[in-house]
């Protein structure tokens, strides 16, 4: 099963920056589609932004397209979101995420295994 490391959340003001990484355990890193999801206080999951396996095709929420950018390092088995202009409406528990099919998909049901989340926290 693979396993899913998550590093990099903080507390940051408003206008700052964090890059979040993830490190997946396992040799078929290069054959998953990865992900980052969102979970903020009373609100449900949400995807945030998708790469799929080759890097050649990422995908993001409209809510930080623009100031989000994902990438992925098949060689080291890590995926990254840097994270840029931070709001406080992005404070959440980011979590990354695997789909061992292709092709991104927002919907949570759409994916396979999940890390234990990173709490990120913008404070204006």
């Amino acid at each position: 099963q693979v396993q899913l490391v998550e590093s990099g959340g903080g507390a940051v003001q408003v206008g700052d920056s964090l890059r979040l990484s993830c490190t997946a355990s396992g040799r078929a890193f290069s054959s998953y589609v990865m992900g980052w999801f969102r979970s903020a206080p009373g609100k449900e999951r949400e995807f945030v932004a998708g790469i799929s396996r080759s890097g050649g095709i990422t995908a993001y929420a409209d809510s930080v397209k623009g100031r989000f950018t994902i990438s992925r390092d098949n060689a080291k088995n890590t995926v990254s979101v840097q994270m840029n202009s931070l709001k406080p409406e992005d404070t959440a528990v980011y979590y990354c995420a695997v789909r061992f099919r292709p092709a991104v998909l927002t919907t949570m049901a759409s994916w396979d295994v999940w890390g234990q989340g990173t709490q990120v926290t913008v404070s204006s």
